[in-house]
């Protein structure tokens, strides 16, 4: 079967609100295998948004063992992130785990690998998966030059220009927000 491909996911911090969102294309080699596939999920009642791109069963695992890591440590944010990076890089069953998540709080914003990284981000914007560098780029932009837009705004504009440009990215998009 072939590799899945990743997607494109961004998350904006502008105003007190964060907003996290993907596209909804999964393709398989040269074929687009699906074209509205969630890739955000809502964890902890809502307080937790998670984006994910790679393999989408991989994905689903890292975000149930980072809910696992969340409740073990009270809800701790930034505490369950570095526990699940770190069980991630060691952990013989998820070193191949082949995603990357990006992960928001009302007041945070993380991107979680498999390398046992946990970055918070230049500038309150998160970018990963295939499209990553346009949407990127795009939200770099609105939030320097367009400071009137919301998160939500400036996420959506940043998807749109990545699909615009990635033929792994379609116009498909999912936004969350948390304020």
């Amino acid at each position: 079967m072939s590799k899945i491909r990743s997607t494109t996911v961004c998350a904006v911090m502008h105003n007190g609100q964060i907003a996290i969102g993907a596209d909804g294309q999964a393709t398989m080699g040269n074929t687009v295998a699906k074209n509205n596939v969630r890739k955000i999920r809502k964890l902890q009642n809502g307080n937790i948004v998670v984006g994910f791109a790679g393999s989408t069963a991989d994905a689903f695992a890292l975000m149930e063992r980072f809910e696992e890591k969340l409740n073990a440590y009270s809800g701790n944010f930034k505490r369950g992130a570095i526990e699940l990076a770190k069980d991630w890089r060691t952990d013989r069953f998820l070193r191949r785990l082949e995603a990357m998540m990006i992960a928001a709080s009302k007041d945070e914003l993380l991107v979680i690998s498999g390398t046992g990284d946990v970055l918070e981000p230049d500038n309150d914007i998160a970018a990963i998966g295939s499209g990553s560098m346009y949407a990127q780029a795009a939200a770099s932009a609105l939030k320097k030059h367009a400071t009137n837009l919301s998160a939500e705004e400036m996420v959506r504009e940043s998807l749109t220009i990545a699909a615009d440009i990635c033929i792994y990215t379609n116009h498909n998009l999912v936004v969350e927000t948390i304020s």
